[in-house]
């Protein structure tokens, strides 16, 4: 080796064992970030196929919205007073308005009258799983920011890995042994992917981490008092005052907003402290070809106007806060970002589950074994997916307060366990054709017992269905990375 290529091999081989160590850390719980955000980027589409026998509607007028106020807030009678109500305006995505206080929330009709509650405990569970790992917020935000910054370095150390990157972008060897075909998959997937996974690391990260900064700041400069420190960017609230008020006039504040900002689409409004004095309005509103999530603007009790926080056009730390949201979820450009998002995130959990599987090829060509960690491997990768809808059937068997967070961490454990058990019942086929029959049974009961009515429900049942036969049917197809043992049986494949 000339002096010239030495230090570019020994960047290598340090970039490579970096690569290596990260992502042995850290990868079950990125697929399963990465799995679960994949699903929850249609979180408002999932939402209705959830309920599907709700009645929908495509606006709510402001006085619609103030009769949906007065229905929210008779369904908490003799329960201690709310201090936030949420009206959910309806959209394309969610053509359903819902209102929410601090002890329930419900669907509400076009004229703003209760017609369900809102239940769909399986789709807060998946964003839970995404956004918390199920744990208490703060830590699960801190872990989950963390796995992001992992997930960065992982990016960048990759990159270092492959001196060829360009010139290898397009080359797919996938007729070749499983462990150049997965390497291949590994390698092209991750470059093709790379500017979408950077952007959702980093938004990520700033999401999960920036509530840590929040409490530094807030300790180290107002005394711990978080409001204070969110102020520049989401505004200042006014002072309480307890005492008792007629409620707020949201349908003037709405009619104001459109007469002031004809382009704004509401699409949340927040009433603070309802009932006393101290109360006020807020309304959220998108604004078009705008990665903003939206533009904040106050009321006060009579619908006045107080004006906007400056989301859209305040400074410029302001809009790149109010854009992290979207940018990470996939929230703008409608259906086709949606689908985009959707198909690398999937990517992206291919990237990480092909990551581990090279790992354990190594190993077993060097003669280490490591079957049991293989099947076990195979029960992260498909048994996550299985589990996740595994959980939908408790919901649906045990109503929306069945335990799914609970429930879906000891399914998962119980299966990894029993692979290490029995190693070889739990081969990728196996796994593979078990969340194929899953999901075939789910998309199928779904139609017949549920009946909905909505083309768009629906649509999502012929996807999933599809989904089970893309399965079986790459089930059929002859598998690579098969390696015998000694003893003659075959080690589980992964993928």
């Amino acid at each position: 080796m000339s002096r010239a290529t030495m230090p570019e091999a020994t960047l290598v081989r340090r970039a490579l064992g970096g690569h290596a160590a990260i992502g042995l850390l850290v990868s079950a719980l990125l697929y399963v970030i990465a799995l679960t955000g994949s699903i929850i980027v249609v979180h408002d589409r999932w939402q209705r196929w959830e309920q599907p026998d709700i009645a929908e509607t495509a606006i709510l007028s402001p006085q619609a919205a103030q009769t949906a106020m007065l229905s929210g807030l008779a369904q908490d009678r003799g329960k201690p007073r709310t201090t936030h109500l949420y009206i959910r305006m309806p959209t394309g995505d969610l053509p359903r308005a819902v209102v929410t206080t601090d002890h329930s929330a419900w669907y509400v009709d076009g004229e703003g009258r209760v017609v369900g509650k809102e239940a769909h405990a399986w789709t807060e569970f998946v964003i839970g799983l995404h956004e918390y790992l199920h744990l208490p917020a703060t830590w699960g935000l801190i872990l989950v920011g963390g796995l992001g910054v992992a997930l960065a370095a992982l990016a960048v150390t990759g990159v270092l890995a492959h001196p060829r990157i360009v010139r290898d972008a397009f080359r797919l060897r996938t007729r070749h042994d499983g462990q150049i075909a997965h390497a291949d998959w590994h390698n092209r997937l991750g470059v093709w992917t790379l500017p979408f996974v950077l952007a959702v690391t980093m938004t990520g990260a700033f999401i999960g981490l920036g509530s840590v900064g929040i409490s530094v700041l807030a300790r180290g400069y107002t005394g711990g008092a978080l409001e204070k420190v969110y102020a520049p960017v989401f505004g200042n609230e006014p002072a309480p005052d307890a005492a008792a008020a007629p409620l707020p006039d949201i349908a003037t504040a709405l009619a104001t907003l459109r007469a002031r900002v004809p382009d704004a689409i509401p699409t949340y409004v927040i009433v603070h402290d309802p009932g006393t004095r101290g109360q006020h309005v807020q309304v959220i509103a998108e604004h078009p070809r705008r990665l903003i999530y939206g533009e904040t603007y106050a009321f006060d009790s009579r619908g006045g106007w107080r004006g906007p926080v400056g989301l859209a056009d305040g400074a410029i730390g302001q809009q790149a806060a109010a854009s992290a949201y979207n940018l990470h979820f996939g929230n703008y450009g409608g259906l086709p970002v949606e689908l985009a998002y959707i198909g690398l995130g999937l990517a992206l959990c291919v990237v990480t589950a092909t990551g581990t599987s090279l790992w354990l090829q190594k190993r077993r060509r060097r003669g280490h074994g490591g079957h049991r960690l293989t099947a076990c491997w195979n029960a992260v990768i498909w048994g996550t997916p299985a589990t996740i809808v595994a959980m939908l059937w408790l919901r649906a068997l045990a109503g929306p307060e069945a335990p799914l967070a609970g429930g879906f961490w000891a399914l998962l454990a119980a299966g990894i366990a029993l692979a290490a058990v029995w190693p070889h019942r739990a081969t990728g086929i196996r796994l593979r054709t078990l969340l194929a029959i899953m999901l075939g049974v789910t998309g199928l009961l779904h139609v017949i017992v549920l009946r909905p009515a909505s083309p768009d429900v629906l649509a999502i049942d012929v996807v999933i269905a599809g989904i089970a036969a893309l399965l079986l049917i790459l089930d059929h197809r002859p598998v690579r990375g098969i390696t015998p043992m000694a003893n003659g049986r075959i080690t589980p494949e992964v993928i």
